[in-house]
């Protein structure tokens, strides 16, 4: 993970640097599902998997895609298009959604 952390407003977040995903030794991130050693490469498999787990999509503004879990108080916002889906998304992930995802150097 490549970046710097800003706290700001109460609010804790990864600034990346400047180039994307690329780090210091040019590598890329991945979420994988760890149950099944899957890459997730889509919107579309990421809500198969959350949807397993109890989670649904909750109405949201039209640049985010959002998950919600009625157990928790927990949301996970990612951007609708999945080319934008960077690191912080995938930590967030992985941090709501415990020894299911994993964040791998590609």
């Amino acid at each position: 993970m490549s970046g710097v952390w800003v706290f700001k407003n109460g609010v804790v977040r990864l600034v990346e640097n400047v180039g994307g995903e690329q780090g210091a030794v040019g590598r890329r991130k991945v979420l994988v599902h760890v149950p099944t050693s899957e890459l997730i490469t889509s919107y579309d498999v990421l809500e198969e998997k959350l949807a397993a787990l109890g989670w649904e999509r909750y109405p949201s503004t039209p640049d985010l895609i959002q998950f919600h879990k009625r157990s928790s108080v927990h949301l996970i916002s990612v951007p609708t298009d999945f080319s934008k889906f960077r690191s912080v998304h995938m930590y967030d992930i992985v941090v709501k959604s415990r020894n299911i995802f994993e964040v791998r150097d590609a």
